[in-house]
């Protein structure tokens, strides 16, 4: 088992999209040289001066680098310690060389786990060991103060790896709830098409029954389009066999939708008023778009009943526009300074994504929770995809 998590630790990949510099990077290299000027400038023990500000100085430029190039920068960093440390040790001056401020390589001991790979975190790992177990083994202090000093040193790389594995875990919570969500449209989808496919098959075989005066050619193409119909049934149940849960079966009841949003807002207890207002065509909604609106307004409204402070009003608005679409969910609660955005609206965003749209959320203008989406809407002249309301 240890030689699996050593493997694996091996093998893990660097963070994606790892920003290569941000501005708290150039103002932590003006408050690194800042420091090392004003230590140059007013402290008195300082031995080989030229040598200490140069090494100083050479320290705080790494960090800019320290994402991109984790292990090179920590090997650059502590290789020059190293021989800063020996050189020292050679010429054997009275007090310690350097500067307080090439403390700052404690932030590449921080990016190392935080950005690098396994194999560079294990690299760079044995780098800062090498250099602290050298540095403690020339030195004079106690075996204490070695002690102290090392955890101090090793510090800031257990912190960087609880926020790298922070932001795994989150990551991947996301993709969960982002695979949740293309499954449940898989299902509409599918309980969708299978309904309106079996009424072919139906039909097609009806077809058969009545062609009594043998038109060959329309006989063989009811056929064709009954064959054709249970071939396509077959084929999506079994596409979409691996994407259900086990022991559920082929529900090819339409999902909900526009229509069942009167339904949906009739909060129990009355806490909230729901304003619920359906301006448009409506009726023939494709019916990934039909569920993906009954879907938005169920989260949002959820969520202002668990989470919307001292909120007497929930306003919800469906309008249908000739190509698109639009829901808008708003509460008039007190703003907490605390954001509503969780899984479930991350979920949302992936289905309205699927779908083409865009759906956003966040605080309103002058107070409580806002959320905005709008959806492609296909053209449904014909209606061969209308849902009569319930």
């Amino acid at each position: 088992m240890l030689r699996d998590d050593l493997r694996t630790l091996w093998t893990e990949p660097r963070p994606p999209d790892a920003p290569a510099r941000v501005r708290r990077d150039w103002a932590l290299l003006a408050a690194a040289l800042a420091g090392v000027a004003v230590e140059a400038t007013l402290r008195e023990n300082v031995v080989w001066r030229p040598v200490a500000v140069v090494f100083a100085a050479w320290l705080c430029l790494l960090p800019l680098w320290r994402r991109t190039r984790p292990l090179a920068m920590v090997t650059l960093a502590f290789g020059s310690v190293t021989l800063l440390q020996l050189a020292s040790l050679v010429a054997a001056p009275r007090e310690p060389v350097g500067l307080h401020t090439s403390a700052v390589v404690l932030v590449l001991v921080y990016a190392l786990p935080r950005w690098g790979s396994g194999r560079e975190i294990v690299l760079g790992g044995a780098v800062i060991l090498a250099a602290g177990a050298l540095c403690s083994v020339t030195d004079e202090t106690p075996v204490v103060e070695n002690a102290v000093g090392f955890v101090f040193l090793l510090m800031p790389g257990v912190v960087g790896a609880a926020v790298r594995f922070r932001g795994t875990a989150r990551e991947r919570q996301l993709e969960q709830v982002r695979s949740r969500e293309r499954e449940q449209l898989a299902r509409e989808l599918h309980d969708t098409v299978a309904h309106h496919v079996s009424a072919m098959v139906i039909i097609a075989q009806a077809g058969r029954v009545l062609a009594g005066t043998d038109p060959s050619a329309a006989v063989e193409a009811l056929e064709g389009v009954e064959e054709e119909g249970a071939r396509t049934l077959e084929e999506m149940r079994a596409m979409v066999a691996t994407l259900r849960d086990r022991g559920v079966g082929a529900e090819l009841a339409p999902p909900a939708g526009v229509a069942d949003l009167e339904r949906l807002v009739r909060t129990p207890g009355g806490r909230l008023r729901v304003d619920l207002g359906l301006d448009g065509e409506l009726d023939a909604l494709p019916p990934a778009v039909d569920a993906a609106v009954y879907r938005i307004v169920q989260e949002s409204v959820t969520n202002a009943l668990r989470h919307a402070v001292d909120a007497t009003e929930l306003v919800v608005r469906v309008a249908a526009e000739r190509h698109t679409v639009r829901v808008s969910v708003r509460d008039d609660g007190r703003r907490t300074g605390r954001g509503r955005d969780g899984y479930g609206l991350t979920g949302l965003r992936e289905r309205a994504t699927l779908l083409g749209g865009t759906l956003r959320a966040g605080p309103g203008t002058d107070r409580g929770w806002r959320v905005d989406a709008e959806l492609p809407r296909a053209r449904s002249d014909s209606g061969v995809h209308s849902r009569p309301r319930r």
